[in-house]
């Protein structure tokens, strides 16, 4: 009987909790340095909506205990630590058109979304 050795695989790359897109980065400086100084966004994501869950966005003052700070493009932005098995992989993006303009979340882990866009299942 021989005995053999298995070389251990590598570790799987882990992706980024979140990141911001080019126009999310710029729109949020643009807030921080303005309206917002001195605040953070804070993402976190609740019950609610046709599909069960929706992201909340609120400006707190400074991180909370269960909070997890991304930083992108030299900008911070705050996770509640509840929401980021939703939310791995997820990038924010801010789109603007004609009639609305908003942040939008491009998350891998939506399985569906309600017919009005308002909330999300995983």
């Amino acid at each position: 009987m021989s005995a053999s050795t298995q070389t251990p695989r590598p570790p799987r790359a882990i992706p980024p909790l979140m990141q911001l897109s080019d126009a999310a980065a710029e729109r949020l400086a643009s807030l921080y340095a303005k309206g917002q100084a001195g605040k953070l966004l804070r993402i976190s994501v609740n019950s609610k909506g046709c599909s069960g869950m929706s992201y909340d966005m609120n400006w707190v003052d400074e991180p909370g205990p269960a909070d997890e700070k991304i930083t992108d493009k030299g900008l911070t932005i705050l996770v509640d630590r509840k929401a980021t098995l939703y939310l791995i992989g997820t990038t924010m993006d801010y789109r603007s058109d004609k009639l609305t303009a908003g942040f939008t979340f491009e998350n891998p882990n939506e399985k569906g979304r309600c017919g009005c866009g308002e909330s999300f299942h995983v």
